[in-house]
């Protein structure tokens, strides 16, 4: 049995992995660890054998008083908490980072690609992958997780805006391209398969198949009983709308398939 400790509360994504786990009570026992309070750091990490690193911040406007936060948290609280993970003779620590490392919003991403954050968020989420990586040993496997839009029911970011569209529009641009995306449930079997195998180093998990993102909104719309209607947009209408949102919700941003998780296909992604 591997004993696991999901250091941060509330997580979305850790809260995922952790129902997971939990289905499989003979093989995983499950703990988790609020990093709000002061007290986490009198917690004893010796009797684990993966620590799950997902505490962070996300999903908040960046404005230049909260800049310290984003390196407090996503930083300076990630790197304490893998080197009291190794202290304590933990054999794995996996730590959730994420694409916005690169820095692009199109683009196609290699495991050779060269990251170049543009935001606080991106940047601390760099510096934390790169001195937990140094801490990587032969009795110490460091697995550095970094997916693409995750997505799924209850999740937050840019998925409950589509979601916002296929529920009232009758339209959306019929506009081609290709986006990574992970499901909520695929991430979380990839991330039980890193344990399962105690693997190392950085992974880029995303679903099968590319996104089209008219297409996922096509099928959120079925999937409240509505038909949308793919309209070709004039240019001078693509023109007014601000270039940084037309390349996050229009533009082509993937990984390379490497790191392919089917556990769920797209089509019933969407209907759960």
């Amino acid at each position: 049995m591997k004993r696991v400790l999901i250091t941060g509360t509330q997580s979305y994504i850790g809260n995922a992995v952790e129902a997971l786990l939990k289905k499989h009570p003979d093989d995983y026992e499950v703990d988790t660890l609020n990093l709000k309070e002061e007290f986490w750091r009198q917690k004893d990490f010796i009797n684990y054998d993966v620590v799950l690193h997902v505490a962070g911040i996300a999903h908040i406007k960046e404005k230049k008083k909260n800049a310290p936060l984003y390196y407090q948290v996503n930083r300076d609280l990630a790197i304490e908490v893998a080197g009291k993970a190794k202290k304590s003779g933990v054999k794995q620590l996996i730590i959730l980072s994420s694409m916005n490392v690169y820095g692009m919003l199109t683009g196609y991403i290699t495991k050779s690609t060269v990251p170049k954050p543009q935001s606080h968020y991106g940047k601390s989420k760099l510096a934390a992958d790169k001195e937990i990586l140094k801490m990587s040993a032969d009795d110490f496997a460091v697995a550095v997780v970094r997916p693409p839009m995750v997505y799924g029911k209850g999740c937050k970011g840019n998925y409950n805006g589509l979601i916002k569209i296929a529920r009232i529009s009758p339209v959306f641009p019929n506009i081609d391209n290709q986006r990574s995306m992970i499901h909520i449930e695929n991430l979380a079997f990839f991330v039980k398969e890193i344990m399962d195998k105690n693997k190392k180093g950085i992974f880029h998990p995303q679903n099968q198949e590319y996104v089209n993102t008219k297409e996922m909104v096509r099928h959120l719309a079925k999937g409240f009983d509505r038909k949308i209607y793919l309209i070709k947009v004039p240019g001078f209408w693509i023109k007014k709308i601000p270039l940084t949102i037309l390349k996050k919700v229009f533009g082509d941003l993937t990984y390379e398939k490497d790191d392919i998780c089917s556990f769920v296909s797209f089509e019933e992604s969407i209907k759960r």
